[in-house]
């Protein structure tokens, strides 16, 4: 959730810090700070430097003074946990004599029991946080290297963490260490480079390497290793990222959040792209290194996500359960890695984040491959900690998402879920025709994206007219109701307007309570075979004197408005039903003026529990 970023080798560290951390700014933060090693002079040796600022970068680069020269740095931008916002509780952290500093992102869960212990022996603590806790750890170590103090820091302490940590008596080296919370290693040309995201690296080099958990390195201008937690060397091969530095750009759009909306034409078409297999009327996933026989043998699928990824699996779950014939269901995964679930040799587990490096899933993640479960990933980012994690999976390919909120990265999610649930069900018992029939459907979506992208100032004047609401509620029902839950989301999410949503049918018991003039109900009106029962929850609402909005194929006149939005297979009309009312989202909070790209209390990438 916070963002990390490093740097050693020889260009002037200040403005290269500052313009990661606000690559990172999407992640969501409220306080940011730099520490760079100063160059020894003369019989001076190496001094740490440091500023650190409440509020966002701009106020952190409007207090760094102009005379701030050094080669070598971290800096950090933070998501409060332990400790309100403020100047002392933002990192980097350092040590009473100020020769180490500390960033990291992450929990230490027994962090109160060792500062306890801490302050019996006589150490004053500067700040709130957890992260003080283990910067007093390293800097009270007395080992020989900086990589040692570490080490024996980290042995002590329980929870998550990304670290980078300098020390002016080992001025040459950064030393980084992961465990649930990335890290990656950026390779420059007598440079290095370190961060929590690579959206902080592309500018510079796309030759990454992403640490494992367990997993630590130390960095110089002109080499890197990488080694355990306990002292053994690992082999670490750079990799390329596939994203350009351009892809982060705003791109001539008010907020990444619009761009990510109108990206979702083509975003679509890469998710579908050398997968189609018209020969045999499906598709080809190879990446989900699971034989035509291990298909056949799956009793159930079993998904799992957080907030929107969830809702995503819930969608997912339903067109598996349709088209495989397969028992499938969809859960949060922080419920389900807590309730001590049965784990089933027959159930494939399918695991799904935009990030592919959700605490909460990929804690579910290592506790399924511990229980022996086969796993797959449905994730956004290549080489993350999920994707290597898992037995295989399926790449959504939507390109960055910096918004906070997820859009076009939900639409890629379903639409693999869509892919997924064809290649299952033609490997059982889907007919030829429906093969094609879904083929058909799924090359329609990227044209008919673009017709309802085009609807966006009738919907621009339709949020102007609701964003007055006090409350909302959305209904659908079978296919519609994940829809509704992720556009409630959405709404709350970027407008802060309460929002709650509810199976169509569920009303009559106890949610038309709350139906009058000043709630208005959205209401995800497909035209199958539930059509008339829709139509008769509307009914309900119009006869307690609610407003509605519906969205649907064709004009509802039980409804206020209507978004009409076109027609495909009934599979995949959940995936086009979502999309005008995350414009809806948008244009409300446009018209309360939010922060839409970076809502209050929230980060994109969430990596603590």
């Amino acid at each position: 959730m916070c963002g990390i970023v490093g740097y050693i080798g020889k260009r002037d560290v200040a403005p290269l810090l500052l313009e990661g951390l606000q690559r990172l700014e999407y992640r969501g933060y409220d306080s940011a700070g730099i520490v760079i090693t100063g160059k020894p002079s003369g019989k001076t040796p190496a001094s740490l430097k440091m500023v650190k600022a409440k509020g966002r970068v701009r106020d952190l680069e409007a207090r760094v003074p102009k005379r701030f020269a050094g080669t070598t740095g971290i800096a950090h931008t933070r998501w409060a946990t332990h400790g309100a916002p403020s100047d002392e509780n933002a990192h980097p952290h350092m040590d009473p004599e100020g020769k180490l500093a500390l960033v990291h992102n992450g929990i230490i869960d027994n962090a109160d029991e060792l500062r306890a212990k801490l302050v019996a022996e006589g150490v004053e603590f500067a700040s709130e946080t957890d992260t003080e806790v283990l910067t007093h750890l390293i800097a009270r170590s007395e080992a020989e290297t900086l990589e040692e103090r570490v080490r024996q820091a980290l042995r002590l302490i329980e929870g998550t963490y990304g670290i980078a940590v300098l020390h002016s008596d080992f001025a040459d080296r950064i030393v980084v260490a992961r465990n649930g919370s990335p890290v990656v290693l950026g390779i420059g040309e007598k440079e290095m480079f370190v961060a929590s995201d690579v959206a902080a690296l592309v500018t510079h080099t796309r030759q990454v390497v992403t640490l494992d958990d367990g997993e630590m390195a130390t960095l110089k201008a002109d080499d890197f290793r990488t080694y355990t937690t306990e002292g053994t060397r690992t082999t670490a091969s750079p990799t390329t990222v596939e994203w350009e530095a351009e892809s982060y750009d705003m791109g001539g759009h008010d907020t990444y959040m619009h761009k990510e909306i109108s990206e979702q034409p083509d975003a679509v078409d890469r998710v579908l792209r050398g997968r189609i297999d018209d020969r045999f009327s499906t598709v080809r996933l190879g990446g989900l290194n699971l034989d035509a026989r291990e298909a056949r043998a799956v009793r159930r699928v079993k998904i799992l996500g957080c907030g929107t990824s969830y809702h995503a699996g819930l969608i997912g779950a339903q067109m598996i359960e349709e088209l495989a014939r397969i028992p499938a269901d969809a859960e949060p995964a922080s419920e389900f890695r807590y309730r001590n679930p049965v784990v089933d040799p027959d159930t494939l587990y399918v695991a799904v984040s935009q990030s592919g490096e959700t605490y909460d899933v990929l804690a579910a993640v290592q506790e399924l491959k511990r229980k022996g479960a086969r796993v797959l990933g449905v994730v956004n980012v290549v080489g993350s900690a999920i994707a290597r994690e898992t037995d295989g999976g399926v790449y959504v390919h939507a390109g960055p998402e910096v918004c906070v909120v997820s859009t076009k990265c939900f639409t890629n999610t379903v639409v693999a879920f869509g892919l997924l649930a064809l290649h299952l069900g033609r490997i059982r018992d889907l007919s030829v025709s429906d093969g094609k029939r879904l083929i058909e459907g799924l090359r329609k979506l990227p044209e008919q994206i673009r017709e309802i992208l085009d609807l966006e100032p009738e919907i621009k004047k339709l949020a102007e007219e609701y964003a007055n609401a006090k409350s909302m509620m959305f209904i659908g029902r079978v296919r519609g109701y994940p829809v509704a839950l992720e556009a409630s989301l959405k709404l709350k999410e970027i407008s802060y307007i309460h929002a709650e949503a509810y199976p169509a049918s569920e009303l009559k018991h106890g949610p038309l309570a709350l139906i009058e003039p000043a709630m208005p109900t959205v209401a995800i009106v497909p035209n199958d075979d539930l059509l008339e029962k829709n139509r008769a929850a509307m009914e309900e609402i119009k006869a307690r004197s609610g407003r509605i909005l519906a969205v649907a194929h064709q004009e509802q006149e039980k409804a206020d408005h209507t978004i009409v939005v076109p027609k495909n297979e009934v599979e995949l009309d959940p995936i086009l039903m979502g999309i005008p009312l995350q414009i809806l989202a948008y244009h409300t909070a446009l018209a309360l003026g939010r922060d839409i790209d970076k809502p209050r209390n929230l980060a994109k990438s969430v990596t603590v529990e």
